[in-house]
């Protein structure tokens, strides 16, 4: 089953016949909001809007493993991520879509970033931490649908909840060799791969962040929200294109944390028996 994640905007799944919400919990405590089961193309989807129902969650206090822990629980095995994004490129232009490939965390390590700890210890390989059938299927519907799309990219993951300097916007942009920024995606990403989920982000540009030398062009909330939300139909579309013929589960994705466990069977609490059977489900 397939979930989608709305970002900054993106708040319900608008056009698409609502089945039912559910209330959940977690051992991570409850997630940003119920999650809303729709039906498109005669498949059922899970819908999580990342900041809440009515956007009150900072990126930083977003409870990231209880949403993933969610949709896993729920029956998920496939995440589409729905991102606002910056752009660092001239090229990705506002109102473009892009699927990254990579992912720069440039958060300070407040977030809660790893379901293992606490007498458990877990490596994930993060080489390729998007599903290439996943992204690639977006990228496709994103055509299909008329939009631009850019693939093979780079995700630069920041703390917020301000708007960065332009030194950031230069370092991420010309050092790191970014191409998106945003607030978000870290630690979800890599959550998702160590609850063997699919993941890929379907970002929307929405400005160039600060790297340009006209100030009519650096980001503001304003900009973001209104093209965002002036785009939120067409991610709509694009979404519904995909779930019209979703791609395959990508098995290797499916067994990412089964093989990035290192603490043995004979010394593992109830506890962590009572996690790994979710997250390698």
């Amino acid at each position: 089953m397939l979930a989608i994640i709305g970002g900054s905007g993106f708040y319900q799944m608008e056009n698409f016949a609502v089945v039912e919400r559910r209330d959940v919990d977690t051992p991570y405590g409850k997630p940003s909001a119920p999650l809303t089961v729709v039906e498109c193309h005669g498949q059922q989807v899970f819908f999580l809007p990342r900041h809440g129902d009515a956007h009150t969650l900072l990126p930083s206090d977003i409870n990231y493993r209880a949403n993933i822990w969610a949709l896993k629980q729920a029956g998920a095995r496939q995440v589409i991520a729905v991102s606002a994004s910056g752009s660092l490129r001239e090229a990705l232009r506002p109102g473009d879509f892009v699927v990254p490939s990579q992912y720069f965390d440039h958060t300070k390590g407040t977030r809660a970033r790893t379901f293992f700890g606490d007498g458990l210890v877990g490596h994930i390989s993060t080489a390729h931490p998007v599903c290439p059938e996943l992204s690639s299927a977006l990228a496709t519907a994103c055509r299909d649908c008329g939009h631009t799309v850019h693939e093979n990219s780079t995700y630069a993951c920041v703390e917020g909840p301000r708007l960065g300097t332009r030194c950031e916007s230069f370092f991420l942009r010309d050092s790191v060799k970014a191409d998106i920024v945003g607030m978000t995606n870290v630690p979800e990403v890599f959550l998702a791969l160590e609850a063997q989920l699919c993941y890929a982000t379907l970002a929307l540009v929405t400005d160039y962040d600060c790297w340009m030398d006209d100030p009519t062009h650096h980001v503001t909330v304003d900009i973001v929200i209104q093209r965002f939300s002036e785009s939120i139909s067409r991610a709509r579309d694009v979404v519904s294109r995909l779930l019209a013929a979703p791609p395959p589960v990508n098995e290797e994705h499916r067994q990412s944390a089964s093989k990035a466990i290192l603490t043995p069977s004979a010394v593992r609490k109830q506890q962590h028996e009572i996690l790994l059977k979710t997250l390698l489900v």
